[in-house]
């Protein structure tokens, strides 16, 4: 018989074990962007001008035709505090809309919604009734206006003067609604902290941080993470723009869920075939909770108010869009959309809820580059339980190729495979290469089974 002094000792150390498990299915449960985010952003479409009512519409379209393919983000981007916002640009110095701790609230006039006080409480409550989580873009700093009435931060005796940074300002043309934080001076930690507070309080659940990445602005984006961590709200992180330095990936991956590798990204081939050297470069650094970002996806019905463009459908042509899904997904990037849902044509929904596609991005694993013979380019990604491989090879050319590739090239030691077509859910038999014309800037995405 066991003293009662052994079985105290067992049942603690079974009791500690119970709560090991029981903390680690809590983390595993809670971690922020498991799979690479999916959702929409209304940056393509409007520009520094997205209204309450655009992003209501889009968060319906969403509920209605995405949501179950596992789109869930609704993002309103830049400027949502500039009553005046314009496209095709931004205003120096204009009017904002502030609380009185110097943080910016949604203007009323565009969010109306937000009036007396409510800040984006109102649309995040809309949004969540649809089962989506609510995100918004805020670019790096302290509100310039803040500074210079020198508004007290939230909760502290500090204020906006005594952390500004007027040095380390963002320098993108027009773009002057906010200065730097000196993370070095009292407070600094205290007015990030203040924003997290204010943004977990409105139930938002995605931050973009602009202005963050390139350059590289470390110590904010630390002060950011702990900021929103302290919460104790699940807010994914993503920092913009791009390019990412490649060097600092085990600090991107500690404090942010999600990096852009590139700058803005439009519809343009030339911007898709850029990307092909930028997600090699990041290829071996995608891990779970932690995603190189190849930006958003400019498809469908854009550029309505946007900074980028006039009124369009998306300019890329069906076989750039398809090639464009095909990489995205292969290298796991984050998947936001960027046009207008309501009124996008059925081809932009077809490709946004293919769910063998979407499968590659969402489940595969080890995505790499294994074959490259001028401008046709193979990338190769695993399926993790299985021996299949998925596989997508693209012509990069402006003419047609024809398509010739011994499956020893692309690292599948087999003499026969059998192969899948993800775009067109169609077996296409057994075959000793892979063989086919490709048009120009077309792919294909297949399943490949020995």
């Amino acid at each position: 018989m066991k003293s009662p002094s052994r079985i105290l000792f067992s049942a603690i150390v079974a009791l500690t074990a119970c709560a090991t498990v029981a903390t680690a299915a809590r983390t595993a449960d809670t971690m922020l962007a498991p799979t690479p985010p999916m959702g929409w952003n209304s940056w393509d479409s409007f520009g520094p001008t997205v209204r309450e009512n655009e992003i209501k519409a889009n968060a319906d379209a969403i509920a209605a035709k995405l949501a179950r393919f596992g789109w869930q983000y609704v993002v309103g981007d830049i400027e949502w505090y500039q009553p005046n916002a314009r496209a095709h640009g931004y205003i120096p110095r204009g009017t904002v809309t502030m609380d009185p701790y110097g943080r910016f609230i949604p203007s009323p006039n565009r969010f109306p919604s937000a009036a007396n006080g409510a800040g984006f409480k109102p649309l995040a409550d809309y949004i969540h009734s649809k089962g989506l989580k609510f995100g918004i873009h805020i670019m790096r700093g302290i509100p310039r206006e803040a500074v210079d009435r020198n508004l007290p931060i939230h909760g502290t005796s500090f204020h906006a003067s005594d952390v500004a940074d007027k040095i380390n300002i963002c320098k993108w043309e027009g773009m002057e609604d906010t200065y730097g934080v000196d993370m070095s001076k009292p407070g600094a930690q205290a007015y990030y902290d203040s924003i997290a507070e204010l943004y977990a309080s409105w139930g938002v659940d995605f931050v973009k941080a602009d202005d963050m990445s390139q350059p590289y602005h470390g110590p904010e984006i630390h002060a950011l993470s702990v900021a929103l961590k302290r919460t104790g709200r699940p807010i994914v992180l993503s920092l913009s723009p791009g390019p990412a330095p490649v060097e600092e990936y085990e600090d991107l991956k500690a404090n942010a869920q999600m990096w852009r590798i590139s700058n803005d990204f439009w519809d343009r081939w030339i911007d898709i075939k850029k990307q092909f050297d930028l997600m090699k470069a990041w290829q071996g650094k995608v891990h779970r909770g932690g995603w190189p970002d190849a930006d958003m996806l400019p498809l469908g019905h854009i550029g309505i108010r946007a900074e980028r463009g006039d009124d369009r459908a998306s300019l890329l042509t069906h076989d750039e869009q398809h090639t464009l899904m095909s990489m995205w997904s292969i290298f796991r990037s984050p998947l936001m959309f960027g046009g207008d849902l309501p009124s996008s044509d059925a081809f932009t929904v077809d490709i946004l809820t293919n769910p063998e596609v979407l499968d590659v991005d969402q489940h595969s694993a080890n995505g790499r580059e294994v074959y490259r013979d001028g401008d046709t380019v193979g990338w190769i990604a695993d399926i993790p339980g299985s021996a299949s491989k998925y596989l997508t090879v693209s012509n990069m050319s402006d003419t047609e190729r024809a398509v010739h590739i011994p499956w020893r090239s692309v690292g599948i030691n087999a003499k026969t495979v059998s192969i899948r077509d993800l775009w067109i859910h169609k077996e296409l038999g057994r075959s000793d290469a892979l063989v086919l014309p490709l048009r120009p800037h077309a792919s294909v995405l297949l399943k490949v089974t020995q």
